[in-house]
C-alpha cells in the first residue's frame, strides 16, 4: 500500500524543487535582458559611478527578494558584520576576523537550512549566493590587507554603497562568480578598457585603441552553450542518474567495467548542469560589459577575465589538476588565494578542507573532498615518477595521454559520487561496492613511490607559473602575480 503522507511530500518536494529551478532560469534570463540594458543606457559615459552601483545594488535586491524571500536578508546581515570588521578592526586582524565571521555565517545558516528546515532540498539552497559572497568579502579583505602590509597592489576602502554592489550586484548575486574589487570598480567606473589594449606581445594595439569592444558575439556563442548544456542535461540525466550505481540489482546483474562505464557516463549527464549554470553566469556580466579580458593575438576581444570553467579542457583532462583547474574557476583561485599560498603545514589538505566547509555540511561533501586529498597527492606522486618515461616521442606521449585520460576520468566519477549522493550510507555503500580500491590505490602510491616537498616543488613551479600566467593572460593579470608573489613572502599572513 502506498503512504499518502509519503507520497504528498514527495509530489510537495518535486513541485518546491522544479518552481525554485524556474525561478532561478526566469531571474538569470531577466538579469541577461537587464545586463544589456545596464550596458547600452547605463554606460559609463551616461551615468555616473554612483548611479550604477545604485542600480547594480538595488537589481540586485530584487532578484534576491523573487527567488529567495525574506532569506535575502541573510545576505545584507553577513554583509554588514563583515563591514563592520572592516570599518573597526585593525588592519593586522581584519581579515582573518572577515574570514572567521563570514565563513561562519555560512555554515550557520547551512546548518540550520539542512538540519533545522529542508534536508535534501538541494535546489532551493539560499545559501548558495551566500557562499558567493563569502568568497567576495573575504577576498577584499585579504586584498586590502596585503595592499597595505605586502607592498601589493592597493585596494581602496570601499564605501558601503560600493561594499554591498560588488556582493549583491544583479549580474552575480544568483550565481555568481566571484571577482576581484579592483576589477568589478574599473568595469562600474568605466576604466576596465584602458590598461587593456595590448597585443599578446605587449605592444599597442592600434586597430582597436580606441573602440570598445562589444562582447554580442561572445554572449551569442555562451547563450549557444548554454542552450547545448540544458538540452543534453534536461535528456540524458534521467536515463543515467547516479543513485542507480548503488542499486542492489545493477550491482548484482552488471560486469564490473560496465559499472565503470556507467559511473562515467552517469557524471558525464550531470556536469552540463553547471556547464548551464556558470556559462549563463558568464554571459550576463559579459552583456554588462564586465569581462573583459584584452585581445588575442588575431585582434580579437576576450570576454573570460571571470569565466568560471573551461568545457572542453575538463572533458578531456590528462590529470587530476587539469580537471580542477578547468572546474570552478574563480573558486579554485579564491582558495589558492586565502589558503594554498598562505597555509604554512600541509596547504593540500587545507585546501580541500575548506572546500568542503564552504561547500556546505552534507557529508557527503567531505567524503569527496577527503577522497580529493588522496587523490591530489597520488596523482603528483604519479605524474612526478612515471610522465619522463613518455616523452622520449609523440607516440609514447600520446599512449600516456590516452592513459592518463581513461584514469583521470574514472578517478573523478569514483571521488565526485559522494557530492552527489550526499548522504553517508548510500556514499559509502558506492565505495563498498569497488572495494575501497582507488582510495587503496592512492595510499600505496603516496607510501611507495618518492614525491618532493611541496615547498620544493612550488619554488621550482612558481617561475613558471608566473611566465604562462603573464604569456597567457596578458597585462590584466599583473595584479594578480604580484599578489601571488606577495602571499609566498608573507604566507604567515
Amino acid at each position: 500500500p502506498i503512504d499518502g503522507t509519503k507520497l504528498t511530500n514527495v509530489v510537495t518536494i518535486s513541485f518546491v524543487c522544479l518552481l525554485t529551478q524556474v525561478n532561478f532560469v526566469v531571474c538569470q534570463l531577466f538579469a541577461l535582458l537587464t545586463a544589456l540594458w545596464f550596458r547600452l543606457y547605463l554606460h559609463p559615459s551616461k551615468a555616473s559611478p554612483f548611479i550604477r552601483h545604485v542600480v547594480a545594488t538595488l537589481l540586485g535586491f530584487y532578484l534576491a527578494l523573487f527567488c529567495f524571500g525574506w532569506y535575502a536578508l541573510h545576505f545584507l546581515v553577513q554583509s554588514g558584520l563583515t563591514y563592520s570588521i572592516m570599518v573597526f578592526a585593525g588592519l593586522e586582524h581584519m581579515h582573518k576576523l572577515c574570514f572567521i565571521v563570514a565563513l561562519g555565517y555560512l555554515s550557520f545558516c547551512q546548518i540550520t537550512r539542512v538540519y533545522v528546515f529542508d534536508y535534501g532540498m538541494y535546489s532551493a539552497d539560499f545559501t548558495g549566493p551566500m557562499m558567493v559572497i563569502t568568497q567576495k568579502i573575504t577576498s577584499l579583505a585579504f586584498e586590502i590587507h596585503d595592499g597595505e602590509t605586502c607592498m601589493c597592489v592597493p585596494v581602496k576602502m570601499p564605501s558601503l554603497l560600493e561594499y554591498l554592489s560588488y556582493n549583491c550586484n544583479f549580474m552575480g548575486i544568483l550565481a555568481g562568480p566571484t571577482c576581484s574589487y579592483n576589477d568589478y570598480t574599473a568595469f562600474i567606473e568605466g576604466t576596465a578598457y584602458q590598461p587593456r589594449h595590448l597585443e599578446a606581445n605587449g605592444t599597442e594595439n592600434g586597430k582597436h585603441k580606441h573602440t570598445e569592444p562589444s562582447p554580442k558575439n561572445n554572449v551569442i556563442s555562451k547563450l549557444c552553450t548554454c542552450a547545448i548544456s540544458l538540452a543534453v542535461f534536461l535528456s540524458v540525466s534521467k536515463i543515467f542518474p547516479v543513485e542507480r550505481s548503488i542499486d542492489d540489482k545493477f550491482m548484482a546483474s552488471t560486469p564490473f567495467i560496465l559499472q565503470v562505464l556507467y559511473l562515467y557516463l552517469s557524471m558525464l549527464a550531470t556536469r552540463p548542469k553547471y556547464y548551464f549554470i556558470w556559462t549563463l553566469s558568464d554571459a550576463i556580466n559579459n552583456a554588462a560589459g564586465f569581462g573583459f579580458n584584452g585581445y588575442n593575438k588575431d585582434g580579437t576581444p576576450r570576454w573570460d577575465l571571470i569565466s568560471n570553467l573551461r568545457i572542453l579542457d575538463i572533458e578531456f583532462a590528462t590529470s587530476f589538476k587539469m580537471f580542477l583547474d578547468n572546474w570552478n574557476i574563480q573558486t579554485a583561485l579564491w582558495l589558492k588565494r586565502v589558503c594554498y599560498e598562505r597555509c604554512p603545514i600541509n596547504p593540500t589538505a587545507a585546501t580541500f578542507l575548506l572546500s568542503a566547509m564552504w561547500h556546505g555540511v552534507y557529508p557527503g561533501y567531505y567524503l569527496t573532498f577527503l577522497t580529493g586529498i588522496g587523490m591530489t597527492m597520488a596523482a603528483r606522486t604519479l605524474r612526478h615518477n612515471i610522465k619522463p618515461y613518455f616523452l622520449g616521442s609523440t607516440t609514447h606521449k600520446s599512449v600516456y595521454d590516452v592513459i592518463t585520460w581513461a584514469g583521470t576520468q574514472v578517478a573523478i566519477c569514483y571521488t565526485v559520487v559522494p557530492f552527489v549522493l550526499l548522504a553517508v550510507g548510500p556514499s559509502l555503500k558506492f565505495y563498498r561496492s569497488w572495494y575501497y580500491c582507488i582510495h587503496i590505490a592512492c595510499l600505496l602510491l603516496v607510501l611507495a613511490l618518492p614525491v618532493k616537498p611541496w615547498h620544493l616543488r612550488a619554488k621550482e613551479e612558481q617561475p613558471q607559473e608566473n611566465s604562462l600566467q603573464g604569456g597567457l593572460t596578458g597585462d590584466h593579470n599583473s595584479h594578480s602575480i604580484t599578489d601571488n608573489n606577495c602571499n609566498q613572502k608573507h604566507k604567515a599572513t
